[in-house]
């Protein structure tokens, strides 16, 4: 049995490649598992990991959740002051493996949010690979030449610590530089010696992200619209000008989440006359009540959150679209991402050989 460790940074579209190899490699004889180690604890009240439950409805999977996925853990999860011992949690890990790794011919393994998530337990992308003898493919969110900087470095990392590295993918990548990553960035990586197994466009289908994937970033209180939250967000603005000179704006951007203060009601009810898929109230300052009663007549969630607008911005830049549970074009796309744009062979040829 064989396993491949997805790994990336957060919003890189880690789960996406994972299932659409994972459905890639099943259309080709294989008997495939999923696992993931180390799942999310977000919204109070959610106790599965999506992820999860998508893989469990996907490929079948007949194991509870809590076994796909044995720790969960939230940003916070150090609060208290107290240190958790790693070593039962490993061993936990190391359990549940054993389980979903029998009967298989490869186990695909989800990587947390980023390659260093969970260091302080050990349980980072390095200890877990290691930990389970994988490979790792590592998904490349790039924006800049950093982002070439920041995926050579761990692909070195990775090395150094002794784990195979089968490739790269590229994933998500926006067309204005679509060119620049397959005529400057992949060369580069190919010449240090870093394969690349893939360069997947965007796609606007599954680029988009969701209102709750903004909500599960930003945290905050939702006032409005608990029943709209799985309306897409294509573009963010921030109401920070007059508003004079923001309506020509607000009108121009479709599906847009607008983040201003909540003391800012003139901004708010001017963006609900617009395409407005959600809206962000940032200083923890409570709206006017005729906000609320717009909002809810335009059926558009009202997020407030606690701190300035600077760092909603900051919380925002991970936020990435998830596939959910029932989401047949996210899941096809997902699959014809890894048919069409990578070298799926090579990936087949690693798990037969």
């Amino acid at each position: 049995m064989k396993s491949i460790y997805v790994s990336g940074m957060a919003g890189s579209g880690k789960t996406a490649i994972a299932l659409g190899l994972a459905l890639k490699l099943r259309e080709n004889g294989l008997a495939v598992g999923y696992f993931k180690p180390v799942g999310s604890t977000i919204r109070p009240g959610k106790t599965d990991d999506e992820d999860v439950l998508l893989f469990k409805q996907v490929l079948n999977l007949s194991y509870d959740t809590d076994i796909l996925s044995p720790v969960r853990i939230s940003k916070y999860y150090l609060s208290g002051g107290v240190r958790h011992d790693p070593a039962p949690l490993a061993q936990k890990i190391r359990d549940a493996y054993n389980q979903v790794a029998q009967g298989i011919d490869v186990l695909i393994i989800d990587g947390k949010l980023s390659p260093f998530t969970a260091s302080s337990l050990e349980l980072d992308s390095i200890h877990l690979a290691t930990m389970f003898n994988s490979t790792i493919i590592y998904v490349i969110r790039i924006e800049d030449d950093y982002s070439l900087d920041k995926t050579i470095f761990y692909n070195r990392h990775f090395r150094h610590a002794g784990i195979g590295v089968l490739g790269n993918i590229f994933n998500n990548v926006e067309r204005t530089i679509l060119d620049k990553t397959k005529g400057v960035y992949a060369p580069i990586l190919e010449e240090m010696g870093n394969p690349v197994l893939g360069i997947i466009p965007q796609k606007p289908e599954i680029a988009s992200p969701t209102v709750a994937e903004f909500y599960d970033a930003l945290g905050g209180e939702l006032l409005a619209g608990e029943e709209h939250l799985a309306r897409l967000v294509e573009e963010v603005v921030v109401g920070s000008m007059t508003i004079e000179s923001a309506l020509g704006y607000l009108r121009r951007a479709p599906n847009k989440a607008v983040i201003t203060g909540g003391d800012r009601s003139d901004m708010a009810l001017t963006a609900l006359e617009t395409s407005t898929s959600v809206l962000i109230l940032t200083g923890g300052l409570y709206p006017d009540v005729g906000v609320l009663a717009r909002a809810i007549e335009k059926k558009v969630p009202v997020i407030m959150v606690h701190y300035d607008t600077f760092t909603a911005i900051e919380r925002l830049h991970i936020v990435a679209r998830r596939i959910h549970p029932g989401d047949k074009q996210g899941i096809e796309i997902a699959h014809a991402n890894i048919t069409n744009h990578c070298n799926w062979q090579a990936i087949l040829d690693y798990v037969r050989n």
